[in-house]
């Protein structure tokens, strides 16, 4: 069962992080150190972690929204299945990034609490860069796949 998250971290933090702002998702998985006891237990976990970075990930949000809004433009546009398949994998990749980036800024956020630490700085850093590289990269290769056809559906 989950538990909300009071005494037991904050009693073995000096510097506990203020969770407050996360009011959506304020309960922790009893064992959560533990390996899933089964694979219906390890999807649910999953799905945990995708339900936390779109309540409080606005980052993730924003490329969710554009994934949906490129994948219905593929569609409309009848790319083949080829140019859909290079389009999934590089958004799934941006997607993918923001997860693990999210997760890299909580492992960081549990070791170093309030306290500020140089090498806390570069892994978050580099984690966003990874982020931002393969948003750039994705935006680079939609526009490759989806402007041609695109103007030639709309006629210029």
């Amino acid at each position: 069962m989950a538990q909300p998250l009071t005494s037991e971290l904050e009693a073995t933090d000096p510097n506990p992080i203020d969770l407050s702002a996360n009011r959506r998702m304020r309960r922790l998985r009893v064992g959560a150190w533990q390996v899933a006891r089964d694979l219906p237990a390890s999807f649910r976990y999953a799905a945990q972690g995708l339900g936390y970075s779109l309540l409080t990930q606005r980052n993730f949000r924003i490329h969710v929204v554009t994934a949906v809004f490129v994948f219905g433009l593929a569609l409309w546009l009848q790319l083949s299945l080829d140019r859909l398949a290079v389009l999934v994998l590089t958004v799934t990749a941006v997607l993918v990034l923001e997860l693990l980036n999210t997760a890299m800024e909580a492992v960081v956020d549990l070791a170093v609490g309030r306290r500020y630490h140089p090498l806390a700085r570069i892994a978050k850093d580099c984690a966003a860069a990874a982020v931002l590289v393969a948003a750039i990269a994705s935006l680079l290769i939609a526009v490759l796949l989806l402007l041609p056809p695109l103007i030639t559906r709309i006629g210029f």
